[in-house]
């Protein structure tokens, strides 16, 4: 095991890099469990990808099959209630986490400079973690998701001016009502889209965290 560390060492100097990164102390006041909440998000986010990747072995993102192979996960498919739970109760926390070190990091003024890019990119990575729920409650395909869609959809022609709002509001659905077209975008999104623009967010976001350091308190 360690000639096979030494080889990669030889070739790509790993280890020195990673002890500067484990070696950094911790600040004290960063033990606090407020402070913990990013990475409690960043583990709900992990979780979801785990557990979503296995979910996608089965789902098929057609308005004929959606509803029947998330029902085949739920019932037939061996543990999938479990890791559908897992998936549905995650997205739940990894929101709520999500908001709640949004909130930690602006009432301790943690935004504040050199960090301001830090906060720009954490409050994209919630407008997109909010992105993640809306797209993937569609997913199941049942009487809730299809409704709950459609609301929330028609919330774009408020948008002005009226063509420009009905405009996104055609390209959200694919076409005039919640069909077919709308789940197959939602599960592109879903499962491509912003995991994408999340796993480039997020290396941005933890570099200039490493690099300024965690934020004192006011």
């Amino acid at each position: 095991m360690w000639r096979i560390g030494d080889w990669f060492e030889e070739r790509l100097q790993w280890r020195e890099p990673w002890r500067d990164q484990a070696n950094q102390i911790v600040p004290i006041h960063a033990t606090n469990w407020i402070y913990c909440l990013g990475g409690l998000t960043f583990l709900m986010f992990c979780i979801q990808v785990v557990s979503g990747i296995l979910l996608l072995i089965y789902y098929k993102p057609t308005a004929t099959e959606a509803y029947n192979s998330v029902k085949f996960i739920s019932i037939e498919v061996q543990f999938g209630w479990f890791i559908r739970s897992v998936h549905t109760w995650c997205a739940n926390l990894f929101v709520l986490f999500l908001m709640l070190h949004s909130a930690r990091v602006f009432f301790t003024g943690s935004y504040k400079a050199p960090r301001e890019m830090t906060w720009v990119s954490g409050v994209i990575l919630l407008i997109i973690g909010l992105g993640f729920g809306f797209t993937g409650y569609l997913l199941p395909w049942d009487q809730i998701a299809y409704w709950a869609t459609t609301v929330g959809t028609d919330m774009t022609r408020s948008v002005p001016p009226q063509a420009l709002g009905e405009m996104i509001l055609t390209i959200l659905r694919g076409g005039a009502t919640v069909s077919g077209d709308t789940i197959t975008r939602f599960f592109a999104v879903h499962v491509m889209v912003l995991p994408v623009i999340s796993l480039i967010l997020l290396i941005a976001h933890f570099l200039m965290i490493r690099k300024q350091g965690i934020s004192h308190p006011l």
